[in-house]
């Protein structure tokens, strides 16, 4: 049985979520999200949940290192007197939400970025979609979070959340980064834009996720793949020339600034 956790949600677009434990409590999080820590807390590094022993622990570990997160899980828990705090940062603007896993029949899938921290007990296992075609047009969507149990687990969602309950057979098409998490009652596949040349030159994805309840989704309107997309952009094209003051250092900004001859 997970800890039970009290907590607060601090802040607007960058938030903070502190969790309050009480003595040998412990909450666990991806390594790098924990901001600050009072008294009495502790850090224990492991490879995850090791309910199936050490071979259970390095066989999550290696899965988790083989797509990009990290090896290892960090619990924080409290060995002092009292009430403890320990806080989690969202690691770019968006919404912290906390998920009661018993409302959602014990498990629910999340993108790999979203997953913030979650209450002791909370099992934390890489989940791969069914289709290959995912893996390989399914962006973000292709490599998923499962989250088992019956604590509360805390998502980062960029930008704006929006929750949709699919009723049986409803169909939601949508931008793959825009998939936050769903419950496994909700199928999930990959499906090609039916008018490639709008996919193409419209600006849109050319394949799309298709969710089919019934479940619950949670999607989110600033996937980090799209907000990094803008960074790279404006600072590639869009940055400003300190010497000639002239916006630009792409083509664009070599032609107004004269560097640049054909």
């Amino acid at each position: 049985m997970a800890d039970e956790i009290d907590y607060e949600i601090i802040g607007d677009d960058m938030q903070i979520v502190e969790i309050e434990l009480d003595p040998n409590e412990a909450v666990q999080a991806e390594a790098g999200a924990m901001a600050y820590m009072g008294p009495g807390i502790e850090m224990q590094t492991s490879m995850g949940n090791e309910g199936g022993g050490f071979f259970g622990g390095l066989k999550k570990g290696l899965k988790r290192a083989l797509t990009g997160e990290s090896f290892f899980i960090t619990s924080f828990v409290q060995k002092g007197s009292g009430k403890g705090h320990v806080a989690f940062a969202a690691p770019y603007p968006g919404k912290i939400i906390p998920l009661d896993l018993t409302k959602f029949g014990g498990s629910l899938l999340c993108q790999k970025d979203s997953f913030l921290c979650a209450a002791r007990g909370v099992e934390i296992e890489v989940a791969f979609t069914r289709k290959l075609g995912a893996g390989f047009f399914g962006g973000e969507g292709f490599i998923l979070q499962r989250l088992t149990g019956d604590g509360l687990a805390f998502l980062h969602i960029g930008g704006t959340v929006i929750r949709k309950d699919l009723a049986v057979g409803e169909t939601y098409r949508v931008d793959t980064g825009c998939v936050a998490a769903f419950t496994e009652t909700v199928t999930y596949d990959i499906t090609w834009s039916k008018n490639f040349k709008n996919a193409l030159f419209g600006g849109e994805g050319v394949v799309l996720a298709t969710l089919t309840g019934p479940g619950t989704v949670y999607m989110q309107s600033l996937p980090f793949s799209r907000l990094a997309d803008r960074i790279f952009a404006a600072s590639a094209y869009g940055h400003r020339d300190e010497q000639t003051g002239v916006a630009g250092t792409g083509i664009l900004g070599g032609l107004i600034g004269g560097d640049r001859s054909f």
